[in-house]
């Protein structure tokens, strides 16, 4: 029973040790305006300081796309193992996501120009939503994991003219068709 439960615990003192990476390296704890709220306004600098953001949809998409491909390549794996591995690279992704030279070439190549990083609430919350769509995509049917995905997607590109899709395609090879209409062109 124990040894069943080594995975989660493992899991928490991962996410755990990142926040406080995260504090180590500088990070806000909160956002500096003063302020926590719910929901951070997009394209401002306060987007990524609170709670929750537009981007944490890509976060919870994360959960979904680390299930899929652990399930396909480390089935056998028990599935608290799994979670670690997820949230290995969930957390490695927050600490990188927060460096300067990643902070600078999302401000130069993406629509991002106020990102100044994440606060660590906000990193939290976004471990968070991974942990929470690799729980709903062990939970869900695949078609139905398929439809939030590509709802998540849609509904982002939307509203803020962005989604993880276009925010890996913007971060690795940059486009200047997509910049053009993310911009309002």
């Amino acid at each position: 029973m124990i040894a069943i439960r080594i995975p989660y615990v493992i899991v928490a003192v991962i996410s755990l040790a990142t926040l406080v990476t995260l504090i180590l390296m500088g990070r806000n704890l909160t956002c500096p305006c003063g302020w926590v709220d719910l929901w951070g306004s997009v394209n401002t600098s306060e987007g990524s300081q609170q709670v929750f953001d537009w981007y944490w949809p890509s976060h919870l998409l994360h959960g979904f796309i680390f299930y899929a491909i652990l399930w396909a390549v480390a089935r056998r794996v028990e599935i608290g193992w799994r979670l670690v591995i997820a949230t290995l690279v969930e957390c490695a992704w927050e600490i990188v996501e927060n460096t300067n030279a990643v902070i600078e070439r999302y401000r130069e190549v993406t629509i991002s120009l106020d990102y100044y990083g994440d606060s660590v609430l906000n990193s939290a919350s976004d471990i968070a939503a991974m942990l929470f769509g690799f729980w709903l995509a062990r939970r869900l049917p695949v078609w139905a994991s398929l439809a939030i995905v590509v709802g998540f997607e849609l509904l982002t590109l939307w509203i803020i003219r962005d989604n993880l899709t276009l925010n890996v395609i913007m971060l690795l090879y940059p486009v200047e068709a997509i910049a053009d209409w993310q911009a309002g062109g």
